[in-house]
Formats: structure tokens, sequence, C-alpha cells
């Protein structure tokens, strides 16, 4: 997806794995170095990084892109994690959510794609 400058549109990408390995859910180094990895290869930058270890276990990393966001919130007792994903420009959300799908391989997994802001006139039905 390619947006002009000033343009007020994007694209977020909702998904939920189930099915993670616990153990892996609760490594907060390799999380965040599969998230950086995947939202360098969809084109986006990361202009700061935060994240939080809950006790006992789970943990939270957030991610400030210049084209907007991304998050991942992991429920090891689930064997689950929340991933979100919103840029707006040339980065595309779809691919860092498919690069920790397959980082994380999860058994199940559900995926919303919402384009938001002003859409092309060519997207637009009738």
């Amino acid at each position: 997806m390619t947006v002009a400058i000033g343009e007020f549109a994007g694209c977020h990408v909702l998904a939920e794995l189930r099915g993670v390995d616990a153990g892996l859910l609760d490594d907060l180094a390799h999380l965040e170095v599969a998230l950086k990895r995947a939202l360098a290869a969809s084109g986006a930058t990361i202009l700061e990084m935060s994240s939080h270890r809950f006790v006992p276990q789970g943990v939270t990393i957030l991610a400030l892109l210049a084209e907007s966001h991304a998050s991942l919130h992991t429920y090891p007792e689930h064997a689950a994690v929340f991933v979100d994903v919103f840029t707006c420009g040339a980065a595309d959300p779809r691919t860092a959510v498919d690069l920790l799908t397959h980082e994380l391989q999860p058994g199940r997994v559900t995926v919303q794609v919402i384009r938001r802001g002003d859409t092309p006139s060519s997207e637009v039905s009738a």
C-alpha cells in the first residue's frame, strides 16, 4: 500500500495467535528481537520500544513507529498472544504479522485487517 505524505489512511492488523509455546511467550529478549526483525522487514521505522515483564508471567512490548505503532501482549498461561500493528505510509503491517506468526508457530491464528482513514476511491464500493 503506497500512501502519499499527508494522506489520512492506514492499515491496522489485529491478530490472535493461540497454541504458542508458553516458554517462548515469556521470553522477553527473544520477542523483542522477533518484533524488531518483523517490523524492519515490513518497512516500518522503529522510533522507540518499551517493554514490561509481568509476574508471574507474560510480557507486553510496545513499539512506537514513525508510521504509527505495534504491540505484543502475551498470555503464557493461555499459550496465546495478541498482536497489533498499525501503519500509515508504505510500511506493510501484514508482513510484520506474517513474520511474527512464522516465528511463533501458533496452532491457530485469527487475523483482522482494517483499512482506516480515507479509503482510496478505487476501494470504495457503492
